[in-house]
Parts: structure tokens; sequence; C-alpha cells
């Protein structure tokens, strides 16, 4: 099969279903009038570590105010978000959080999640999350139909079980990535190469 992008119209499903497993951004903010978001991106990665900086890319909602869903419009309010890992133990919490919920509701309290204090930004952290990047807004640039948001990590929520020498241990850390539709991966299923010199 052979995709010329100009006459397929979309290449969102292609895309989805080839550059896999995403990592999940299951991210929370807090709007103006304190009523606090959280919702699931896998458009999301590492961008660079000196100044430690993530992103994540929502597909923008014409029906919504400005184009923006509510964790992009969030963020650009109150230039603040928090990025929770996803891990097997909150998979399906976090699915229940990507429901539309009428204005007002908080997603915490539909998937019956615990707000955790944050020490750098306003918006709560998930409790269930075992690792938490807290993020003020680097940049935010309009990419077509999404929008990019950039994060500088401010403060970061490790637990313990997670880490071996006080590191992080990805033997330990059951995240979970988005691959297409409703399907999922976890990461456990690992294999070791060393690299070439």
């Amino acid at each position: 099969m052979e995709l010329d992008p100009d006459e397929v119209g979309s290449l969102y499903r292609t895309l989805a279903g080839a550059v896999v497993p995403r990592p999940i951004a299951w991210v929370s903010t807090t709007n103006p009038d304190g009523i606090d978001n959280l919702a699931p991106y896998s458009f999301f990665n590492v961008v660079a570590y000196d100044p430690p900086v993530v992103m994540f890319a929502p597909v923008d909602d014409d029906d919504a105010p400005g184009g923006l869903k509510d964790t992009p419009r969030n963020v650009r309010e109150t230039e603040e978000f928090v990025v929770n890992v996803v891990t097997e133990s909150v998979a399906e919490a976090m699915n229940q959080t990507s429901a539309t919920l009428p204005a007002g509701e908080s997603e915490f309290d539909r998937a019956d999640l615990t707000r955790a204090d944050s020490t750098a930004v306003t918006p709560p952290r998930v409790a269930e999350s075992p690792v938490a990047f807290e993020c003020s807004l680097y940049e935010m640039v309009d990419v077509g139909e999404s929008t990019m948001v950039l994060g500088e990590v401010e403060w970061v929520h490790v637990d313990d079980e997670v880490t071996t020498d006080g590191k992080m241990d990805v033997e330990k850390l059951d995240a979970v990535g988005r691959l297409s539709g409703s399907l999922y991966a976890t990461t456990e299923n690992r294999f070791s190469m060393e690299r070439p010199p």
C-alpha cells in the first residue's frame, strides 16, 4: 500500500496504528474557577532534559471555546499542569477520564481518583499514579489541527516502589502505552540489547 497524504484525507489511523506503543500523558489541570480537569493524551513524549521539557499534543475541538479542549485551554489560562504516568493498576480509571463531561464536573470525581497536593504548581496530581511531573508552560505551538503543549518540569514525584537505590527502575514501572482504537499495551515483555560503541 502506498499513501499520498494529499489524497487520503487523514493519516490519523495510519500514524496512530504504526507509531506504537505511545506513552500516555494523564494531564491534570485546574481552571481559573478552581475546577480540576484530568484527561489522557497519547501524543506525548520527552522533548529535552536540560531544561527538562515534556510535550503533549491534543487535537483541537472546533466546538470548544477558542477551538481548545479543556486541558490546553486551562494550560493557556493558568500556565500550569501535571503529567501523571499511567500504569496497569490505573488504566481503567484513565479510560474513564477520557469521557466528555459537562462543564463544572471533574474527571477526578467521575473516576473516583484521589487528588494529591502538588508542590510547585496548583493542579493536583493523581495520588494513585507512581510518577508525576509538575510542569509550567514552556510554549504552546499550533500544529495544523493540534496544539502542541510544551511544559518545563518544575517538580517530580516518584513512588519509592518504582525505584532502586534512589533511581527510577523501568523494571518496576508497569507503564501502559496506547496502541490504536481501544487497544493498549503493557511494558512487561522487555528485552535488552547492548548499544554498539
